[in-house]
């Protein structure tokens, strides 16, 4: 099969008369899709015959193009009496060829291909989609920002910039992508991914066989797709294959992280995107699953979406200048713009937070001990000479000694499903707030730094008096539960804690507000999609496959039980009645979160469902303990 020869098309093509001309030489891309993101971060896709396209191709530039909204997630927004929804192409950024390479056009023998276009969903003359909110996010840091720095020059001044030669300001990001690969149909042995895991007999090790085939593969196709790829390695999970009967490779189960380039902000949320879409596709072709969960497996190290932030100024020369960037580097962290981002993060996460991680799946990652970042904190590192990577925390400063252009924040909290565009145009108001406050109050990087620094019960100008910021140590090893709750405040445990958040916080609420970049309309929906969610897959999905649980746990009548067993055996009985059988005077706690959420009593149903996953956790611990003592 010959390999396509375009993959892409660039925003200086995306004009009618260039699209024609491409495409009518490209007789093997036959369909287009316009492809918006609703809310809950899902994206559409719907064939196009190419010829439809070419007949009106500025109907679709126009947003001429239209669905039926009960088709997206827009809840309170395209309701059933009012669902039309337009889609408004974005010719700012590169337009993707999606490749089916099991269906050849008969003509080129070519995979037949989809233009995907990149769009806003238009409802009631409004850009309502995620893709609007990070346009906004990203049109309002070019333009506030670059007030800000001509009304106070002084900290650009000491970098060496000439705020009146700035023509535009924008944010850079890029991400991280870490996913498990299995053999389909075979089951994981937790305990000895855990043992390996604690080992570390995974970590970088080489990749053998298929896997290795599939994710060169997968390197090749984003070099081909322009995405850049720096790296592809295996990560902290996983165990050995073994070999089958033909000499290929079984019971395959390995955690593997690729990264890119960065890019600005849209472009990189586009290229997450598709490069799920690629990854996945790859390693199907080669008879390997792929999940992109954040937490697949308990016990065993989740996958995080890593989100590295930066900001730089094109000058009118031409050339590109990192605004984070200290003026003096051996004796600096950041610039007064790069403090500012960092703490403005800070301050307002628990408002942002609720943009980043909003699923039962993302919770189940947060957990202390698996390197995923919990509490409100950062790290800068221990000097300015040494760069460190403290993995603990929520956000970290990334440091390069040879190149200080490539500083930037790393923000940990993100995993491979997490709603890109959201979360980073919510990253983003809470940058610009914190650089606000930087700017307009003419602080220096040392002052910043030692605000960033501060102890708890320290007043400060911007951050929280109570609060604690900065850590250099890991935070689990450093600190007890108690201690990480009284320093960095009480993480939300819940979809509906973290969703509550926006409410509970409301002046952190408001900085994402601000530019009209989140509407209330927005977040209004936004949060009644996270919940409907959220209920949803506790009745239908968590709560089915605990009771699954519960009822295969069972008594081994053919062994000789002791009395310590029999004693074990009660304690498991106990603990099953209380989850899950009714009795005329007991109400189980599954039937309990049921009549919650019936009720819509998020408060309880979000109590019940922590207390429900503590007692599995006891349940499945007491049968293991159970089990190792029969023979």
């Amino acid at each position: 099969m010959t390999a396509p020869s375009l993959y892409f098309i660039t925003p200086d093509q995306c004009n009618p008369v260039s699209l024609k001309k491409i495409l009518l030489q490209r007789p093997e891309v036959k369909f287009v899709s316009m492809v918006g993101v609703d809310l809950g971060g899902n994206d559409t896709d719907a064939k196009i015959p190419m010829a439809v396209f070419l007949k009106d191709t500025e109907k679709f530039l126009r947003g001429e193009i239209h669905t039926d909204g009960s088709s997206v997630v827009l809840p309170g927004i395209a309701t059933l009496n009012d669902g039309k929804v337009d889609f408004e192409a974005d010719t700012s950024v590169n337009w993707f060829i999606d490749y089916n390479y099991e269906h050849l056009d008969p003509q080129t023998k070519l995979p037949v291909g989809t233009l995907r276009i990149p769009s806003y969903l238009i409802h009631s003359g409004e850009r309502i989609g995620s893709r609007s909110v990070l346009r906004r996010a990203t049109e309002r840091v070019n333009r506030e920002l670059t007030e800000l720095c001509r009304r106070y020059p002084h900290s650009l001044h000491l970098q060496g910039i000439d705020p009146e030669a700035i023509t535009e300001i924008f944010l850079t990001a890029a991400t991280e992508l870490e996913f498990w690969v299995k053999t389909p149909n075979e089951k994981a042995d937790i305990e000895q991914l855990k043992v390996s895991q604690v080992l570390r007999e995974q970590y970088w090790k080489r990749t053998k066989g298929v896997v290795r085939t599939a994710l060169e593969h997968s390197l090749l196709l984003l070099e081909a797709y322009g995405l850049q790829p720096e790296m592809g390695h295996k990560e902290v999970g996983g165990v050995t294959a073994k070999i089958g009967e033909d000499g290929g490779l079984t019971h395959i189960m390995e955690q593997l992280e690729i990264t890119w380039r960065y890019s600005n902000a849209l472009q990189t949320a586009d290229n997450q995107l598709l490069a799920r879409i690629l990854i996945k596709e790859a390693f199907r072709r080669h008879g390997l699953e792929v999940t992109f969960m954040a937490k697949p497996m308990e016990k065993v190290a989740g996958s995080g979406g890593h989100t590295h932030l930066g900001l730089a100024a094109r000058l009118k020369d031409g050339s590109v200048r990192n605004l984070f960037t200290p003026a003096d580097p051996e004796t600096e962290f950041l610039s007064p713009i790069g403090w500012g981002a960092l703490i403005g993060i800070l301050k307002n996460y628990e408002a942002i937070g609720a943009f980043i991680t909003a699923s039962n799946d993302a919770f189940n990652r947060l957990q202390p001990g698996f390197e995923a970042p919990v509490c409100i904190v950062a790290s800068v590192g221990h000097n300015v000479s040494i760069p460190s990577r403290n993995r603990t925390v929520l956000v970290g400063l990334i440091r390069e000694n040879n190149n200080p252009a490539a500083i930037r924040l790393e923000v940990r909290s993100p995993n491979p499903h997490s709603n890109y565009y959201l979360a980073i145009a919510a990253l983003a108001q809470g940058m610009l707030d914190g650089i606000t406050y930087a700017l307009t109050n003419g602080r220096t990087s040392a002052q910043l730094e030692k605000e960033f620094s501060k102890k708890p019960g320290e007043p400060a100008g911007y951050l929280e008096t109570e609060r604690a910021y900065r850590s250099e140590e890991d935070v689990f090893e450093a600190y007890s539960r108690e201690e990480r709750d009284r320093l960095f405040g009480v993480p939300p445990a819940t979809v509906w804690e973290t969703l509550a958040n926006l409410e509970r916080y409301p002046e952190k609420t408001a900085v994402l507000t601000r530019g009209e970049v989140f509407t209330s309309r927005i977040i209004k929906s936004y949060s009644l999609a996270m919940l409907n969610q959220w209920m949803t897959e506790l009745c239908d999905r968590i709560l089915p496959e605990n009771a699954e649980v519960i009822r295969s746990l069972t008594p081994d009548e053919q062994v000789i039980h002791t009395a310590l067993d029999q004693e074990r055996w009660q304690r498991i009985h106990d603990l099953r009645y209380r989850l899950l059988k009714d009795r005329s005077d007991y109400t189980s706690l599954f039937t309990q979160l049921r009549q919650a959420i019936a009720a819509r009593d998020y408060a309880l149903a979000s109590r019940l469902q922590l207390e429900i996953e503590a007692e599995m956790k006891r349940l499945k611990q007491f049968y293991a303990e159970y089990k190792k003592n029969l023979f």
